[in-house]
């Protein structure tokens, strides 16, 4: 980009009112996944794309915002690790993954609101998510350790969420790319219709990164929240061995009919 073309742009979004950013973006937006949570279809990307409006006139990067998304979601994994399970901690911890988890909505919109995304930036997002998916019960576990808070075998609660976040992050990953590899795609929300979009996205509630960012409010009431993290654990898992098994099917019928295909197509 020129020297010009950036100036152009600088002059574009300071007299572009926040309103008509706002507008831009939520026509410039994809479509929720058909399986998206409640709270992330909802709620999250609705914060993502005031935060998105905000950044795009404050002149910053998508890279710029994963960068802040990171920071303030690493700040929440570590306070974990630090000080010992109270309300006040509960309460710090849930704020800094929500803004964390916002950030990390906005990156995108305010990349397609740019005219699209780059592989770096997919990159450092993906990363960025990695991180924090095995980082967080990680600090969670160590922060139960160290304060000798619950009893040691409430430790393998976090310990399985980080096997299952990372495993069912990596098959999420892979499952996409070997679809575009094959040349399919992930249903839209409105593939199935509104009302039972919206149903699917409350029955996957329990796997809602946002309930799980919220749930550490009750860091206060530590066996309130074993037995709700517990349940989310628990929930995660039955999913990931769901979608697995959905993806695995998935991905041999289209593989083996496009095999078929090429078999036919050379006879």
């Amino acid at each position: 980009m020129s020297a010009l073309d950036a100036t152009s742009g600088r002059a574009a979004r300071r007299t572009e009112a926040y309103r008509e950013t706002l507008g831009r973006l939520a026509s410039a937006q994809k479509k929720a996944g058909l399986h998206a949570p409640a709270y992330s279809r909802f709620i999250n990307r609705k914060l993502g794309r005031l935060l998105a409006a905000w950044a795009y006139r404050a002149g910053f990067t998508p890279n710029t915002v994963t960068l802040i998304s990171a920071a303030f979601t690493y700040i929440g994994i570590i306070l974990l690790a630090v000080y010992p399970p109270s309300w006040a901690l509960g309460f710090a911890v849930a704020l800094f993954l929500v803004v964390g988890y916002a950030f990390d909505s906005a990156d995108g919109q305010l990349a397609r609101l740019r005219g699209g995304g780059s592989p770096a930036g997919e990159w450092l997002d993906h990363m960025a998510d990695a991180i924090k998916i095995s980082a967080l019960p990680i600090f969670l576990a160590v922060g139960m350790y160290r304060f000798e808070s619950v009893a040691q075998i409430w430790l393998l609660v976090p310990l399985a969420a980080t096997i299952v976040g990372a495993a069912l992050f990596f098959g999420m990953i892979l499952t996409e790319q070997l679809r575009r590899q094959l040349g399919t795609s992930t249903p839209a929300a409105d593939a199935a219709g509104g009302r039972s979009s919206w149903v699917r996205s409350v029955l996957v509630i329990p796997m809602d990164y946002g309930v799980l960012c919220l749930s550490f409010i009750l860091l206060g009431a530590l066996p309130a929240f074993l037995v709700l993290y517990t349940l989310i654990t628990i929930a995660t898992a039955g999913f990931f061995i769901l979608a697995s098994l959905k993806w695995f099917r998935e991905l041999r019928t289209v593989g083996t009919d496009q095999i078929s295909s090429r078999r036919g197509g050379g006879r």
